[in-house]
C-alpha cells in the first residue's frame, strides 16, 4: 500500500510554534489532509505526545511519537519511537542536558502541554528551545541504542542542520535524512531522502510529506507495535519518496 507520511511537526509544547497547534489540531488536520501516518517532533521534549495518541486515535490515523533534539552544536535531529513512553524517556533522559539558559515566555513563546480535548495540563517552565549538552554523533547513537529512527532533520537549511553547523553529514546510525528539496550527495551520503512539513502553524501541516510503500495492513491500530519497525525496514530498502519526487504525487 502507498502511505502518505509526515514525521515532522510541531505542537505547542515547542516555544516556536503556535499555541492553536495543539495535538488534537495536527492529528485532525493531518486527517483531513490526506495524511496516513504522522509524528509529533517537539523541541527536546515528549510531553505532548500522550494527548497526540489519543487524538490520532479519534481520528483514525496511524501515529508515531518523537522529539526534534538539539545536538549541542545545534544540530537538529528528529527521532522516532513507537510508543508513547519510550518518546517520554527519551525524553526525560534529554531533560537533565538542557543548557541551563534564561527563559522568557513573554519573548520566547509558552511551552504548553495539553490534553486531547486541548486543556491545559502544565506551562513548562525552562526553556526547550536551547542546545542539549550533548554532541551530534553522541546524540544519533543514544537515540539509535533506544530503538529509534533516527532522521537529521532539514539537512540543507541555512540554520540548525548538518550543511549549516558542521558543513558535512558524518557517518551514522541514520534510517533517512529530511530534505526541503532535491540533494546534493555529499549531503545525503548514499542514505534514503524523506521530506517533512516541520509544521509550526495549522497552515503547514502535511505541506511536504512524502510516500512510502508499506505492507497491507500497517497502519491498523492492532498492528501499532510493529509500524516504526516497518517504516525502517520500507525506508533502509528505498521505498520512500520525498514531496518533490513526481512518484510520490502519483496514485497507487
Amino acid at each position: 500500500m502507498r502511505a502518505l507520511a509526515d514525521l515532522h511537526n510541531h505542537s505547542c509544547l515547542s516555544p516556536c510554534a503556535s499555541l492553536e497547534e495543539s495535538p488534537s489540531l495536527i492529528a485532525r488536520l493531518a486527517r483531513e489532509r490526506g495524511l496516513d501516518l504522522v509524528a509529533l517532533t517537539d523541541h527536546n521534549s515528549a510531553l505532548n505526545c500522550p494527548a497526540f495518541a489519543e487524538a490520532c486515535r479519534r481520528e483514525g490515523i496511524a501515529p508515531l511519537f518523537g522529539i526534534e533534539a538539539s545536538s549541542i552544536e545545534e544540530v537538529h535531529v528528529v527521532c522516532l519511537f513507537g510508543s508513547v513512553d519510550e518518546a517520554l524517556d527519551f525524553g526525560e533522559s534529554l531533560r537533565g542536558r538542557l543548557l541551563d539558559l534564561p527563559y522568557d515566555p513573554e519573548k520566547l513563546g509558552d511551552q504548553v502541554v495539553v490534553d486531547a480535548d486541548e486543556g491545559v495540563l502544565d506551562l513548562v517552565g525552562y526553556y526547550l528551545g536551547a542546545a542539549l549538552s550533548i554532541g551530534f554523533d553522541e546524540l544519533c547513537a543514544e537515540a539509535a541504542d533506544r530503538g529509534a529512527i533516527v532522521v537529521p532533520a532539514h539537512v540543507d537549511r541555512p540554520m540548525f542542520s548538518v550543511s549549516s553547523q558542521l558543513g558535512f553529514l558524518p557517518p551514522g546510525p541514520y534510517d533517512a535524512v529530511e530534505a526541503m528539496r532535491p540533494l546534493p550527495p555529499e549531503l545525503s551520503r548514499g542514505f534514503p531522502v524523506v521530506s517533512g512539513s516541520d509544521s509550526h502553524y495549522p497552515e503547514h501541516v502535511a505541506r511536504r510529506p512524502f510516500a512510502v510503500e508499506l505492507p497491507e495492513g500497517a497502519l491498523d491500530p492492532s498492528a501499532a507495535g510493529s509500524l516504526l519497525e516497518t517504516l525502517r525496514e520500507a525506508l533502509r530498502s528505498g521505498r520512500a519518496r520525498p514531496f518533490w519526487d513526481s512518484a510520490a504525487r502519483s496514485g497507487p
